[in-house]
This record gives structure tokens, sequence and C-alpha cells, in this order.
């Protein structure tokens, strides 16, 4: 099973692609950074074999996800014969609130709870969202999964994640 994980930032994409079956092992990792500048940096690399590394105009991270998969499905330097091979996505999300303690399939439910997050973390959650969306449109049927940075929070004790501020603003927010 070939899994593609995405970390969407306010300006770069980071990818890696896993192979799971018996083990885990990366197939291809990557960046694209300073999206929407005149000139993104783009940089793949596949274990053991020569990097690839340049520049190009990506102008939103919906063409940066599409370069992905063009590095991934490239026939000198990509890992895959066609997209299929592609059974998941994954996609790290900076704050889902307190709604997800885990890693959850991305459906409508969790991209509007995505989206309602987009003021508590502004740089972050709407990249994430422009990610799982892209993924909807050049990856359609494949299954799109949420791991959430705050769900590590879930488990902590009040007194350990609300001391900082105060109460108010944690009910508020």
């Amino acid at each position: 099973m070939k899994i593609l994980v995405l970390n969407s930032g306010s300006s770069s994409v980071k990818y890696q692609v896993f192979e799971i079956d018996n083990r885990e092992r990366c197939l291809a990792k990557g960046l694209i950074d300073r999206i929407g500048l005149k000139q993104a940096s783009v940089t793949h690399t596949i274990p053991g074999r020569d990097g690839v590394a340049y520049s190009a105009a990506i102008t939103d991270h919906r063409v940066a996800i599409g370069e992905i998969l063009q590095l991934l499905t490239h026939p000198g330097h990509g890992i895959l014969k066609s997209l299929d091979e592609i059974e998941g996505v994954g996609h790290r999300v900076v704050h889902g609130g307190e709604r997800f303690a885990e890693s959850v399939l991305i459906d409508g439910p969790v991209i509007e709870a995505i989206r309602e997050c987009c003021e508590i973390a502004p740089l972050h959650n709407p990249p994430n969202l422009l990610g799982i969306e892209a993924c909807e449109k050049l990856l359609p049927g494949v299954p799109q999964a949420a791991v959430f940075d705050t769900a590590f929070h879930q488990t902590m004790p009040p007194r350990a994640y609300a001391y900082a501020i105060p109460y108010a603003m944690y009910l508020k927010y």
C-alpha cells in the first residue's frame, strides 16, 4: 500500500510517500517552498538515487500538489507508474480544536470543522484545507485522513493545557 503524506504550510508543501507492507519505508520525499513568489524552490529525493532540484512558478498550494504528483509519476525520477497506486493521503492539520482526539477520515463535516478553526490557526488551517481540496480534485476517490497536532493535547490534563491564558479566552477560542 502506498500512502502520500502532505504537510501544507503557509508557503510550502512538504511530502513523503510511504510503502506500507510488512514494514514501512519511505519511497520519496520533497519540498516545494516559497509558494506564491516568482520562483518557488522544488526538491525531490528518492533514497539511493540522485535528487532533483529546480525553480518553478508555483502560484498556490493546488499547483504545488499538482507538481508533486507529476514528480511522483515522472518517467525519469518518479516512483509511481500511475497515480492509481496511491491508496491513501494523510494530511498534517495543525488545529482541530477539541473536536478531534485522534486521526480521522476526511469528509464534509471534518472539512467544516477544520474551516471553523481557521480563526485560531490562520496561517496553517487554510493551507491545510487547500491541500485537502487539491487532493479531492487530483486524486478523486482516494481516501484522505487528517492527523491533528491538537490531538496530542487532548491527552493532557486541563491544568497543563489551559494554565497560560485567561479562562475566558480558553472558553471563547
